[in-house]
C-alpha cells in the first residue's frame, strides 16, 4: 500500500504541476504577444518622431530664410524712408503740376 499511495500521490502532484505549467505557458505567450505589440508600437513611434523632427527642421530653415528676406526688405524700407523723402515729395509736386497743366489744357481746348 505504500507504493500505491506514493504512486497515487505522485499522479496527483504531476497533474497539478501540469496545470500550473499550462497556465504559465499561456501567460508567457500572452506576455510575449503584448511585448511584441509594445515593441512594434515603440518602433512606429520612433519613426514618427524622426519624421516630425525632420519636418520641424525643414520648417525652421524656411522660417530662417523668410526672416532674412523680411529683414532685408525692412532695411530697404528704412533706407527709402530716411534719405529720399525730399526727393519723393519733389517728384509728387512735379507730377501734380503736370497733371494740373494737362487738365487745364484739355479744359481750355473745349
Amino acid at each position: 500500500t505504500g507504493d500505491g499511495a506514493a504512486a497515487g500521490s505522485y499522479g496527483y502532484t504531476n497533474s497539478g504541476y501540469s496545470v500550473y505549467e499550462e497556465e504559465n505557458d499561456r501567460l508567457t505567450e500572452s506576455l510575449r504577444t503584448k511585448v511584441s505589440a509594445i515593441k512594434s508600437l515603440s518602433i512606429e513611434i520612433g519613426t514618427e518622431v524622426k519624421n516630425q523632427n525632420k519636418m520641424l527642421s525643414e520648417m525652421e530653415n524656411d522660417f530662417d530664410s523668410t526672416g532674412g528676406l523680411l529683414g532685408a526688405t525692412m532695411g530697404r524700407l528704412r533706407t527709402l524712408s530716411r534719405g529720399s523723402q525730399t526727393k519723393l515729395l519733389c517728384y509728387m509736386m512735379l507730377f501734380s503740376l503736370f497733371v494740373f497743366f494737362v487738365i487745364y489744357w484739355i479744359i481750355k481746348l473745349r
